[in-house]
């Protein structure tokens, strides 16, 4: 049986052209991730039915909702999809109950979804009997989300939705999109052009980057691919995936392990066995050839250089690092390339001076 989301576009507008075939994961959260006018709402768009492309064609597993060769079309209305605006689009005369009891009834079948599951894992119990005008823009934006899975969709379509949010608000939800992916066995594909988004909550990567062309792939090796780096500007690092391993209640440390290392970093509440991702900035990598003996970095492991890249910066490269199983990024000086002597296959000491929690 197909388990991906088939998706082939030929979209076309004035001035723009984009040829998107993808193969998505019908778990998790695929990221569609780009500049603005990269063509990602369009995709969107075309995915939930919104819009007819010529030539198009569009199935979740074994269910094809368009293709024209045959032809067929499966209207919006009967795509079993939910899709999250980045405005919320509420109805403004209903309460929070209301709203999500309509999105319950457009099922119109028989579901197995779990609507005070859906409330709690929201942290909208408390909204029920608001009218939308009342809440804050982050709460809207859960309740929007709320009322989508309320549908029971076959696929969960986020367009942007902290688009609109200040700093303060993004910080409020982004918990609850991440509580998401932890717990709903429902595929989404989220667009974005924020990589901490991204980073923080995808599976699955496609880059829709200069030029048009279109590069797709689980995430964390796309990150640490050198030949994609430049469509991060200027903050490439990779996303690893960790498990805590224990905890020092003397110096307040928490050990995170991965395949091919550890990290150690401020005490963590999560009991051992609870995975955790974390972002690690190419910045705040260094490189040595001997084992470092005095130094405050804690984080401190060996690694093979696999690869070396160009930077905006002349006086830059970025180098890519196989540490076990895990891929790393350090920028480093050319000098310090040149000085320490360094080509793929060499082996080196990783400082690690700081690792972002995503989460």
């Amino acid at each position: 049986m197909d388990e991906a989301i088939h998706v082939r576009l030929p979209l076309r507008h004035t001035g723009f052209a984009l040829d998107l075939d993808l193969a998505l994961p019908t778990r998790g959260i695929s990221a569609l991730y780009g500049p603005s006018g990269s063509g990602k709402t369009s995709c969107l768009r075309a995915i939930a039915g919104l819009d007819r492309v010529a030539n198009g064609y569009v199935a979740i597993g074994e269910e094809v909702w368009q293709d024209e060769s045959r032809p067929v079309f499966v209207p919006a209305h009967r795509r079993a999809v939910g899709y999250v605006f980045q405005e919320p689009s509420l109805f403004a005369h209903l309460s929070v109950r209301e709203n999500l009891d309509y999105g319950h009834r457009r099922a119109g079948r028989p579901t197995g979804i779990d609507p005070p599951g859906i409330v709690e894992m929201l942290g909208i119990g408390t909204l029920l009997d608001r009218r939308p005008q009342a809440l804050s823009g982050g709460e809207r934006q859960r309740v929007a989300i709320a009322r989508a899975l309320m549908s029971q969709p076959r696929l969960l379509l986020l367009d942007e939705p902290l688009a609109a949010l200040d700093s303060a608000r993004k910080a409020e939800i982004l918990p609850y999109l991440a509580r998401l992916h932890d717990t709903l066995a429902v595929p989404a594909i989220y667009v974005s052009h924020a990589l901490e988004e991204v980073a923080q909550l995808a599976d699955h990567l496609v880059l829709l980057g200069d030029g048009q062309r279109v590069q797709s792939g689980p995430l964390a090796p796309m990150l640490a691919r050198l030949d994609l780096a430049a469509a991060f500007r200027d903050d490439p690092g990779v996303v690893v995936a960790t498990t805590v391993a224990a905890h020092d209640d003397t110096d307040h440390l928490s050990r995170l392990d991965f395949p091919g290392g550890q990290l150690f970093v401020a005490r963590r509440p999560e009991p051992s066995g609870h995975r955790l991702r974390y972002r690690i900035h190419a910045r705040d990598v260094s490189l040595t050839l001997r084992k470092p003996e005095a130094t405050s970095i804690l984080n401190v492991m060996r690694a093979k250089v696999t690869g070396r890249a160009e930077t905006d910066t002349p006086a830059y490269l970025l180098v890519r690092l196989q540490a076990g199983d895990t891929l790393l990024l350090a920028r480093i000086s050319r000098r310090s390339w040149q000085s320490l002597q360094l080509a793929s296959g060499v082996e080196v000491w990783v400082q690690i001076k700081s690792a972002a929690l995503l989460g």
